[in-house]
């Protein structure tokens, strides 16, 4: 036997990446996805560019994808629930069948919103928020400590909002797309500016861009401010919107939905991982390289923030139309090209693509916003999206959300406990 060839025993226990997709039973790019999510760990192969995988780790990611699909056959393995709000489709996604950047691109984030409500565009169209909503709301965002962090604020103003309005039991469509309308403004209301502004009126974009930047905003800014809103409405049923279904499914009000998703929003996994893009960001435009900053998060077992999607095996559509953005604004040219350094460098380890979080993070970077500006934007966009699912789940079978348990401690009856 040749020196550079494995010992067989080891060889057993090792999938290249074709072997451990087939088990898994998604593609190539997926199983990279994993490695990017800390799901699975990769070894690479000794002189080459490919990576190996332990089979015992890939068989147990598999029988946990298949017993939490309850033997589905959802992409991933996931429970699959009726939806006609948004579909992902390859590299690609779409809002009632329209493709979501195109909107984007083309509507704000108010317009994009009501579509996704309601199937119907409504040119023009704008939030405002009550006047008794935002001072209710104000106070007791104001009573929270200095170090908050903004989606514990934004969940606080959603609870003070709700207990301002006595008809938030109504569950009907026009009762609840009247909530949200009011709902959205008076959280963006509710956080401290920044950079104050006489207009507190205007599109949504400027309001919030006063919460997180001090600088003046530009045409430009804005415009790709507005448009992450708006490629951010929605995105399937991603952890916090399943969240807020489950709550919509019990018939909690639409405030007590979005606090549910807003406080499943605050996972490290979700909504946080803008900041830590962000901050890997600075780190690279700090050092003015990526390799060494690359090379310290592998050293220490953390997976590179803003690389890599679970849904798309190429690039995530929404980072792509945002980068195009953030390309017409001269000041986000260092951060684009820190982003750049970034993708280039972590592809000599595996194949991961720039996703939307690392593409708020040069918007955020680049604006002289805090790392936790990605976060904020990403909730007060989404609550949009959590409304348009709670709408969904108003019209089905009240408590369908309810999965049985698959028991797996002692068998019964037990002796009670001394």
């Amino acid at each position: 036997m040749r020196d550079h060839e494995p010992r067989p025993d080891l060889a057993e226990q090792r999938l290249t990446t074709k072997e451990a997709a087939e088990l898994l039973g998604v593609k190539p790019e997926t199983v990279y996805a994993y490695v990017s999510r800390g799901q699975l760990s990769s070894r690479r192969v000794s002189g080459g560019r490919g990576s190996t995988f332990d089979t015992k780790e890939v068989e147990a990611l598999a029988r946990r994808n298949r017993r939490e699909s309850g033997g589905s056959s959802g992409t991933g393995g996931e429970p699959a629930v009726r939806t006609r709000l948004t579909l992902i489709d390859t590299d690609r996604y779409y809002f009632r069948g329209v493709d979501a950047t195109e909107l984007a691109a083309r509507h704000s984030y108010e317009e994009v919103a009501e579509w996704l409500w309601t199937g119907r565009m409504r040119p023009g169209a704008t939030f405002t928020a009550s006047d008794a909503a935002v001072t209710v709301a104000r106070r007791a965002v104001d009573a929270l400590p200095e170090h908050t962090a903004p989606t514990d604020r934004l969940r606080v103003a959603a609870i003070a909002a709700a207990v301002a309005d006595p008809l938030r039991f109504d569950l009907s469509e026009e009762a609840v797309l009247g909530t949200a309308r009011v709902l959205i403004p008076t959280l963006v209301a509710a956080l401290p500016p920044v950079r104050h502004d006489h207009r507190e009126g205007g599109p949504l974009a400027h309001r919030l861009w006063t919460r997180l930047s001090g600088r003046h905003a530009d045409d430009a800014s804005l415009r790709a401010l507005d448009t992450a809103l708006a490629l951010l409405v929605d995105h399937d049923l991603a952890a916090s919107t399943l969240a807020v279904r489950v709550a919509a499914s019990a018939r909690a009000h639409a405030y007590a939905a979005v606090s549910t998703g807003l406080g499943v929003l605050e996972g490290p996994l979700h909504g946080a991982a803008s900041g830590l893009a962000h901050k890997l960001l600075l780190d690279v435009l700090d050092q003015g390289d990526a390799a060494p900053v690359i090379a310290d998060e592998l050293r220490a077992g953390r997976r590179i923030p803003g690389l890599g999607h679970r849904l798309y095996p190429g690039e995530d559509p929404r980072a792509r139309a945002l980068f195009a953005l953030l390309e017409e604004i001269p000041r986000a040219e260092p951060a684009l090209l820190a982003a750049r350094d970034i993708v280039a460098t972590t592809a000599r380890h595996a194949p991961l693509h720039a996703n939307v979080d690392l593409a708020l993070a040069v918007l955020t970077a680049s604006s002289g916003m805090p790392a936790t500006a990605g976060e904020t934007i990403f909730a007060v966009a989404r609550t949009a999206g959590w409304i348009a699912h709670a709408l969904e789940e108003y019209g089905e079978r009240p408590l369908r959300m309810r999965p049985s348990g698959h028991y797996v401690g002692p068998r019964p009856p037990q002796p009670l406990p001394e």
